[in-house]
């Protein structure tokens, strides 16, 4: 495509202006920048789309063809960049978000109701995922894990910060006795993920 909107524009503006000087005055802009705006949009088209006297301008055949067809295009630019900003303000569709299960029932279940009287047009799909999945071709609109974020072309942002405990039951604390440092850890039994990559090692603040 040899054009592009900001020559349509300046082109549009001066056929519904009549003149370049009205144009200009229209658009808030020097008489010069709309002339040339013009010529460089007909040497791209190769075509003489308007006749030149000192006070007004009229159409060729072919800039009236032009113009026509320019200003249609031009209007539907507007109206998708309004439609756009009105989804935006008010969202609707199929939403799909993926996350691990514990989190679905205890974060997310409790505001659904919520969400959906802020958002009543947004049809909500929950997936639960506890290991690793392809996000796009599973067709994820977001996806919320824990923990350290590995390299990602996908755009990400925290949500908040998750204090890890070690915990242990008062029986196996009297079995196997209570540990007081964090070395004392290494001869008592402990469970983990066994899922490859969803282990975290542990850490301590100092």
């Amino acid at each position: 495509m040899k054009t592009h909107s900001d020559e349509l524009a300046l082109y549009v503006a001066v056929v519904e202006a009549g003149s370049f000087r009205q144009a200009a005055e229209n658009l808030g802009i020097d008489n010069s920048v709309v002339s040339r705006g013009v010529k460089r949009l007909e040497a791209k088209l190769a075509t003489v789309l308007l006749h030149r006297t000192t006070r007004r301008v009229t159409l060729t055949a072919e800039g009236e063809w032009f113009y026509e067809r320019a200003a249609r295009i031009l209007n539907e630019m507007s109206a998708a960049e309004s439609n756009l900003l009105a989804r935006r303000e008010h969202p609707s569709g199929i939403l799909k978000v993926d996350a691990a299960s514990p989190f679905i029932l205890h974060q997310l279940v409790p505001i659904i109701g919520e969400f959906r009287q802020r958002y009543p047009d947004i049809e909500l799909h929950l997936e639960s995922s506890d290991g690793f999945i392809n996000l796009l071709e599973r067709r994820i609109d977001v996806a919320i894990r824990i923990g350290e974020l590995t390299d990602s072309s996908l755009r990400a942002m925290p949500l908040g910060h998750s204090r890890l405990r070690i915990l242990a039951s008062p029986a196996y604390l009297a079995r196997a006795g209570t540990p007081h440092l964090p070395t004392d850890l290494e001869g008592h039994q402990r469970l983990g993920f066994i899922t490859p990559g969803a282990s975290q090692p542990l850490a301590f603040a100092r």
